[in-house]
């Protein structure tokens, strides 16, 4: 809610923020969202170099059509790899490894995809998808079909359906990077992730795209925050389109969002400067919004700047 009388100096706004020991310039990251040569020729380059010039963190798509060496050898970004796991385990345990080596500083295991969405338009269009750089000379990504989406069908041959919280153990064995887990929607979830040791969570419901009637992440934001007590971060993806959007959600408990779609089009658009400017304009609208609810920095930012309907709800009982 807009505050009257300021009570801090709004001539300067501190966006920065600090995300698992990292400080970047805002609360805006960017989400996993793959292949993007389709959007743009230097694909996930030209990505991972606009989030290295606006002081952001960039999380990988295992998807990607650039190996994730060839994005870490482009700029200093601070980089996040994205883990589907495979039913080679062998296979997901060196994909860990190349990431650990290169320099990534986290795994964001996604964990609402034991199988793939059923994507109508793909498969009407019988999508036939780009070669999957991270995973050239490992897996086969040559599978044909005459029934649909290329997609689907490679996904669902290669992905570990079978994968549950108790392999989480497994996967933190072999790394030591931290582990964010992306795709929580309920309390009990949350619960879940801290008991098998996530370093933080991303509430997340895959753009909409895996399951019809999911609910919107911000609208289940609080019960997840709730959920975890502070014991690690929470972060939410999906919906962030204004920097009003980050602020409601920060005023929520997130403390970060990432953005996916904004990012492609601003890649589809203008490359790298497109990406850049999607960063900026997000930056400015959040600054401006800070500066009209009366917060200095982030922290400021609580959540009695917000009111849900719920909230309403209750105060009609008053």
């Amino acid at each position: 809610m807009k505050k009257l009388f300021i009570e801090s100096h709004m001539s300067s706004i501190d966006l920065s923020t600090m995300v698992l020991g990292y400080s970047i310039s805002m609360p805006v990251m960017i989400a996993p969202t793959s292949r993007h040569k389709l959007a743009n020729p230097s694909g996930e380059i030209a990505t991972a170099r606009a989030a290295s010039t606006c002081n952001t963190i960039m999380v990988l798509s295992i998807s990607s059509t650039c190996t994730l060496e060839e994005v870490a050898a482009c700029c200093n970004a601070v980089r996040f790899f994205q883990l589907c796991v495979y039913k080679r385990r062998d296979i997901t345990a060196k994909l860990v490894q190349r990431a650990e080596n290169n320099g990534y500083k986290a795994i964001v295991l996604t964990g609402d995809s034991p199988r793939h969405g059923r994507r109508e338009a793909d498969i009407k269009n019988k999508i036939i998808i780009q070669e999957l750089k991270n995973v050239e000379g490992l897996l086969s990504t040559k599978i044909v079909t005459d029934k649909g989406s290329n997609l689907d069908a490679l996904a669902n041959q290669t992905r570990d359906p079978s994968f549950t919280w108790e392999d989480i153990g497994w996967l933190k064995s072999i790394t030591k990077l931290p582990i964010l887990i992306k795709g929580v929607l309920t309390h009990e979830d949350a619960l879940k992730a801290l008991e098998v040791g996530a370093a933080g969570i991303i509430v997340s419901n895959h753009g909409g795209r895996q399951l019809d009637y999911c609910p919107p992440t911000i609208s289940v934001l609080e019960e997840v925050v709730h959920a975890v007590g502070g014991k690690v971060p929470v972060f939410l993806d999906g919906g962030v389109r204004r920097g009003t959007d980050i602020f409601k959600a920060m005023a929520l408990g997130a403390q970060a969002v990432l953005v996916g779609r904004p990012v492609l089009y601003g890649l589809a658009a203008k490359g790298e400067n497109g990406v850049r400017r999607v960063l900026e304009m997000l930056k400015e609208e959040l600054e401006l919004t800070m500066a009209l609810s009366g917060c200095s920095n982030v922290k400021e930012i609580t959540r009695s700047h917000v009111r849900t309907k719920h909230d309403w709800q209750l105060l009609s009982l008053l």
